[in-house]
Formats: C-alpha cells, sequence, structure tokens
C-alpha cells in the first residue's frame, strides 16, 4: 500500500498533485494553510488534511509532535513525501528585502521540507520512502530579484544531493529528487507577472511565456510529476528537470 503527504496541497500545482495521487486510490494527506474544498467533495475515503503554517516553525514543530503524521503512514509499504509548498516572496534586491518575510521564505521553502523528510524517516517503520522536492530552474541559475527563491531553491538540490550520498537509494530503503517541473500556469506566476520590473528585471520573460501559450496547466505538470514519482527508476538522479537536463535549465 502506498499512502503520499502532499504540502500546499489546497491550490494550483499542490491541488494538482494530491488529485492525481487521489485518482490512482493513494491516501493523501494535505498539509496545508487550509482545506481543499474540491478535492474533500471528490475523495473524503481517501484524503486526510492537516491545517498547518508551514513558514510558523512553531506550527510545524507542534504538528510533527503530534500524532497525525505517525497515525496516517500507519500500514504503508511505500510512503511519498511531496514538498510542494513554497513562495517566490520576497522578490527584489537586498535593500528592498523585508528582513521578516525573508525568514518566513526561508522556513517555508527549506526548513520545512526537510524537517519533514527527517520526520518521515523517523516515523515509516519498514516502509520505503520517497521523497520529491519540487524546485525550480532558478535553483540553477541566478535571476536578478530573486535571491532568496534561487538560494531556497538550490538548498533543496543540494539537500537531494547529499541524502542520496548518504545511500539513501540503497539498504537504508529512502529514495529522493529534487525535481524542476518546468513554468507552471499558478496563483505564483500571476504573482510574478504582476511584480514591478524594477523589482524583478526578468519580468519580461515570463509575460512573453504566459502570452505566448508556453505555460504548462497545474494538471498538466502535476500528472507529469506524479508519474515521475511513481516510475520504479525515482531517486536514480538526485537533481532532475522534467524538461531534460537539469543543468543546463535556466
Amino acid at each position: 500500500m502506498q499512502k503520499a503527504i502532499v504540502t500546499g496541497h489546497s491550490k494550483g500545482l499542490g491541488e494538482g498533485i494530491a488529485a492525481a495521487l487521489l485518482e490512482q486510490g493513494i491516501a493523501v494527506l494535505g498539509v496545508s494553510r487550509g482545506p481543499a474544498m474540491q478535492l474533500t467533495e471528490r475523495f473524503s475515503g481517501l484524503l486526510t488534511e492537516s491545517a498547518v503554517d508551514l513558514s510558523d516553525s512553531t506550527a510545524l514543530s507542534a504538528w510533527m509532535a503530534g500524532a497525525a503524521l505517525h497515525d496516517f503512514v500507519q500500514g504503508a509499504e511505500t510512503i511519498l513525501l511531496v514538498n510542494n509548498a513554497g513562495t517566490v516572496q520576497p522578490v527584489g534586491a537586498l535593500q528592498d528585502q523585508d528582513p521578516m518575510d525573508v525568514l518566513r521564505a526561508v522556513t517555508l521553502n527549506v526548513a520545512a521540507p526537510l524537517a519533514l523528510a527527517a520526520a518521515v524517516v523517523e516515523v515509516r517503520g519498514d516502509a520505503e520512502c520517497k521523497i520529491l522536492h519540487i524546485s525550480s530552474g532558478a535553483g540553477r541559475s541566478a535571476y536578478p530579484g530573486w535571491s532568496v527563491y534561487c538560494a531556497t531553491k538550490a538548498a533543496l538540490d543540494q539537500h537531494a544531493r547529499a541524502v542520496a550520498l548518504d545511500g539513501g537509494a540503497g539498504g537504508q530503503g529512502v529514495r529522493i529528487c529534487s525535481l524542476a517541473p518546468g513554468v507552471i500556469d499558478t496563483a505564483m506566476q500571476e504573482q510574478i507577472r504582476a511584480t514591478p520590473s524594477e523589482h524583478f528585471p526578468a519580468r519580461a520573460r515570463f509575460v512573453a511565456l504566459h502570452r505566448d501559450g508556453q505555460l504548462s496547466t497545474a494538471a498538466q505538470a502535476a500528472s507529469r510529476i506524479v508519474d515521475y514519482l511513481l516510475a520504479d527508476s525515482f531517486g536514480s538522479m538526485p537533481v532532475d528537470d522534467l524538461r531534460g537536463t537539469p543543468e543546463l535549465r535556466p
């Protein structure tokens, strides 16, 4: 039996990933600030939800200390963790960044995924673990105005590389990948296009991608991500890109 934990499942790409897993009969524990109403209506028997603000380390610590995660994974032969929740904010040069916004972003984008990965491995028992970080080409190519976003995504890539070096793909039964899914038409992309060019000089590129119909829908991207996650080859590359060779993709 496979069971999945998906963060940020209440909207956008996370909702699409959760739906794609649920449609295959895989029970999902969704961890977000609020519920996914459409998923709740469609998959009431398979979906469990926990309301947690993952940018709040105190709230996340309290949740991990509780029974929700431990109880959910009981009976699973394979546990899937999809660290999807994240933020592109704050956008702008260093002098324009609110330090508290930086702290919240690093907690959400880095501390929460790393802590959840360790928590899942801790409670897994004899189950195999597949850990998927949703990364970005921004973790591999720097953009002006995105210093926090680029740095946090790069951290996920390095975490996956190091865990793989620990021997996770061997006898320990842990496989991991930090996967860039490409550019997707989500609320985050709307935020990017709405950002003034003086704060994000690369804005015109993302406006053009949207204008020219080059964005994947959340459902399309989610389907490809779930196929990747469920494949027997998952974890053979600790850092990967759905569009091709990761190190060559902006």
